[in-house]
């Protein structure tokens, strides 16, 4: 398992490189060139969506100049038919550029290989929405029992940035089709994430036209921290709370500043997620370096 995870993990030009290899040693599999209708989708692929103009422009691409990279396939089960494991955007294009043979490399993957193949193909090109990505990730930690450091491994990403795409997932399904059409981004999802009135703040998103930073400022302002509240109650040192409100807005965080004694004190500042933490650490060690 864990040469395999190294294998995978070090992409699809590599994989692509190394079946070239093989073919021209053994003359097996490899690179070849395949009748276009023996060609089909996979179930598997995480994509879901095809922009038309897109594909049409990649058609128009590939009469002039044929398929450059070849798709990657694994045989199927009918005899001389062929499952798309990664390329299925190429295969659409080339369909509609009425293209009778397609160069094909023929792998020999189980489903679970094939996936985490395809994941890394569309992840490294960016050609997954935020929600597809998140599903396929969902897809192999239910399926195949892969923890997120075994994902991490596999893709080649962060596992803070693992965790923050899962998150995706437990938005509206209203919102989550929203990220889908393109009409948020991931930033602006995560900060809705957990939100009692997540589906009208997506609205105002829209209506406004608000950034990331805009929405997670909106977001802490509009749902204050229990001891904020009971300090505000008790009537706070109005500079204190006027030093949090500026630092809050600034951040677009929940912060907190607490009076010891003396001159002392604590500066709390509270974040949802590690891109959040990141950010902070970022910004501190940026600000630190350049003293």
């Amino acid at each position: 398992m864990a040469a395999q995870k190294r294998r995978l993990g070090r992409g699809l030009a590599s994989l692509i490189n190394e079946t070239a290899d093989v073919a021209a040693a053994t003359g097996q599999h490899g690179l070849q060139s395949v009748p276009i209708d023996s060609v089909h989708a996979s179930p598997l692929n995480p994509r879901r969506d095809y922009d038309e103009m897109e594909l049409s422009e990649l058609a128009d691409s590939i009469r002039e100049k044929g398929v450059v990279q070849p798709l990657v396939v694994r045989p199927a089960k009918a005899a001389g038919q062929y499952e798309i494991v990664a390329g299925e955007r190429r295969w659409r294009a080339a369909q509609a550029a009425a293209l009778h043979k397609i160069p094909v490399i023929v792998r020999t993957l189980d489903d679970q290989e094939a996936l985490e193949l395809a994941i890394i193909e569309n992840v490294q090109r960016s050609d997954l929405n935020p929600m597809e990505e998140a599903r396929g990730y969902k897809q192999l930690i239910g399926r195949y029992k892969h923890t997120q450091e075994d994902l991490s491994t596999i893709i080649g990403k962060s596992r803070s940035h693992l965790a923050n795409m899962l998150r995706l997932l437990k938005l509206p399904e209203s919102i989550q089709a929203l990220v889908e059409e393109g009409q948020l981004s991931a930033g602006h999802a995560r900060a809705l994430i957990g939100h009692a009135d997540a589906e009208k703040l997506a609205r105002e998103i829209l209506r406004r036209g608000l950034n990331v930073r805009d929405v997670e400022a909106l977001v802490q302002r509009g749902a204050p921290s229990r001891k904020r509240q009971n300090r505000s109650a008790r009537g706070g040192d109005a500079d204190t709370l006027a030093a949090e409100r500026e630092l809050a807005e600034a951040l677009g965080l929940a912060v907190t500043i607490s009076a010891g004694k003396g001159e002392a004190g604590e500066v709390r500042i509270r974040y949802k997620s590690l891109e959040q933490f990141d950010e902070i650490r970022n910004r501190l060690l940026t600000s630190l370096q350049k003293q």
